[in-house]
């Protein structure tokens, strides 16, 4: 974050997009609202998780033993579960085929509990079954984390030292982290349907229930939703910026 404000104060006075204050309008107007909307979905889902982890499932599964019985259910009995520490911090590992519940999930038999441990094991069966987005979004991994690592500061020198080559790499890199996160949404869509469904029809929470861990599930997927919009601003943000300094160089 310290780093990011250095290059936005960097960039202070140059632009035929204007400014404000050190900060470019194109930031001001793209990038701040879909930050401020991030901000608001991690709230939700903090609030919408605490709500429901505050009550119990009438049948008393924990969040480990759910997922243990949708994995065994779908042939994955040799999935381990750990726990993990912190809290949503749930995910599946497909380099080491381990699924791992944090400690607010592990044990609880709260209704978020089990919705977040089945939203897991939804990912454990995409990967089982070669789910393609999922495919994909593995092999996009490398390419988001050097992208979104590297591309917005790159750019951002380009267009500083005014390096058409270095600015284009910076763009291109971190589009290729936007496309990762658009990969991402049908992932964790259709891991959360995944869940719900197998919820449903092993009757592992009743129709009352089911009610509470799908508003779990649409306020995590909103967070998907709002990096995915953070991002794309970003690179909006960026492609603008760029073509503005080629404006000027005109």
């Amino acid at each position: 974050m310290i780093m990011s404000l250095l290059v936005y104060f960097l960039i202070g006075n140059y632009g035929s997009t204007g400014m404000l204050y050190g900060l470019d309008t194109w930031y001001l107007v793209l990038v701040i609202p879909a930050l401020l909307l991030s901000l608001g979905a991690q709230a939700l889902v903090k609030g919408t998780f605490s709500k429901y982890s505050q009550i119990g499932a009438r049948g008393g599964f924990s969040g480990q033993a759910a997922a243990r019985r949708i994995l065994n259910q779908n042939g994955l009995t040799g999935i381990p579960i750990e726990r993990t520490s912190g809290q949503l911090t749930d995910h599946y590992d497909p380099r080491g085929q381990v699924l791992r519940l944090s400690e607010s999930t592990y044990d609880s038999t709260s209704i978020a509990a089990i919705g977040v441990a089945a939203h897991e094991a939804g990912h454990a069966i995409q990967h089982d079954e070669g789910y393609l987005p999922n495919r994909l979004r593995g092999l996009l991994t490398p390419v988001a984390q050097i992208g979104s690592s590297f591309g917005p500061y790159l750019a951002i020198f380009g267009i500083l030292l005014s390096i058409p080559i270095l600015t284009s790499v910076g763009i291109f890199l971190y589009a290729g982290a936007v496309l990762f996160y658009l990969i991402t949404l049908p992932v964790e869509f259709n891991a959360s349907h995944r869940a719900i469904r197998v919820l449903e029809d092993q009757g592992l929470l009743t129709d009352e229930e089911l009610g509470g861990a799908k508003k779990v599930l649409r306020a995590a997927a909103l967070t998907y939703v709002a990096s995915t919009l953070v991002a794309f601003a970003s690179l909006l943000r960026l492609i603008l910026l760029s073509r503005g300094r080629n404006d000027r160089r005109r």
